[in-house]
């Protein structure tokens, strides 16, 4: 089965994810992907190049709160925790996707 990439996302999707990821608790980037891609068995993989960005937006966006702070391996990492709006948003974006899911089923299996 094919890998997907950060282009094969729906919109949104991405911020939906790690919002997901981050509603376990608190974690860096590196371990945002790690878990995403470990759940998805590998069929999901984000590049850096998707992940900051979306972090960023998440973080201008009041979605997330970020600090410094020091990983597993002793290097210097950024860690970010959902806010409540984050939380929130979560769940509208969860509601969303579930509605786009079921529309998509139904016309496949029309």
């Amino acid at each position: 089965m094919n890998k997907k990439n950060e282009s094969d996302f729906l919109p949104g999707t991405l911020d939906m994810l790690v919002l997901k990821t981050l509603s376990r608790g608190t974690n860096h980037g590196w371990g945002i992907a790690q878990h995403i891609q470990t759940v998805s068995q590998d069929a999901l993989r984000i590049g850096e190049g998707s992940l900051y960005p979306a972090l960023q937006r998440l973080l201008l966006d009041g979605y997330v709160e970020a600090e410094w702070g020091v990983s597993e391996n002793n290097r210097r990492a950024r860690y970010y925790r959902l806010t409540a709006a984050g939380k929130k948003k979560l769940a509208d974006e969860k509601r969303s996707f579930e509605f786009l899911v079921g529309a998509i089923a139904r016309v496949m299996e029309a």
